[in-house]
């Protein structure tokens, strides 16, 4: 096990709701967990994405925390939240990294692996 380690999942849900295609208006939500399967607790510090639409428009968005936290977490514990990001198509992706500082002051960034942001599926 490493010492330094944050573990990412991702699900992501299409909003019907709010997004308005006649007008190139997509939205979407997605719900992270994030989980300290290092060896020392840790602070999520800030997060870097890229977001990439169907007409590959490249979106890059920097900040600190994540939904207004920068959770530390112990070992083993988890912090989950939900965003959201809208796209002028109806698909597109998003990947990233959180910048993490441990509590020993060792500092290490946690990937987010690539996730599709699609409408679901729908039968005729």
């Amino acid at each position: 096990m490493a010492a330094y380690e944050f573990s990412v999942s991702v699900k992501t849900k299409y909003l019907e709701e709010q997004s308005e295609p006649d007008r190139g208006n997509y939205v979407f939500a997605y719900t992270i967990t994030i989980k300290n399967t290092g060896q020392v607790a840790a602070q999520l510090i800030s997060r870097h994405w890229t977001i990439v639409d169907a007409s590959n428009r490249v979106e890059e968005v920097r900040g600190l925390g994540v939904v207004g936290h920068q959770p530390l977490l112990q070992p083993g514990e988890q912090f989950e939240y939900t965003s959201g990001t809208a796209l002028a198509t109806p698909q597109g992706s998003m990947k990233g990294t959180y910048f993490c500082v441990a509590e020993d002051g060792e500092q290490f960034e946690a990937p987010v692996p690539e996730f599709i942001l699609s409408l679901p599926r729908t039968l005729h």
